[in-house]
């Protein structure tokens, strides 16, 4: 499901009402580990379905989650995740929406 989803630049509002992330995914893979953005995880696919992922990952002294991609289209998805990032606890949910293509700089 992840691999339908359109590269470009991304806009993560969390539902909690913090200013808005912008993004550069080059793959739906990567709205995986937002807490661990670059760091090398291993995961496992609990939920693979045409609308749905369910994915846990452990990073090795770095912590570990558990993140849910809902998808509604091929530019719009929900995002619940939570998890730990270096000994510190985290749970958010967000709507990602796709804005653009990615830009230089």
């Amino acid at each position: 499901m992840l691999d339908r989803l359109e590269s470009g630049r991304w806009e993560l509002h969390e539902r909690a009402g913090s200013v808005p992330q912008k993004l550069c995914v080059p793959s739906g893979r990567q709205l995986i580990q937002l807490r661990h953005p670059g760091a090398q995880c291993t995961s496992f696919v609990v939920e693979d379905g045409p609308t749905q992922v369910v994915v846990q990952y452990t990073c090795s002294g770095h912590g570990y989650g558990r993140t849910r991609v809902r998808r509604e289209t091929n530019r719009l998805v929900q995002i619940d995740t939570q998890g730990i990032v270096d000994g510190l606890p985290f749970e958010f949910s967000v709507e990602a929406r796709r804005v653009g293509e990615c830009t230089g700089g």
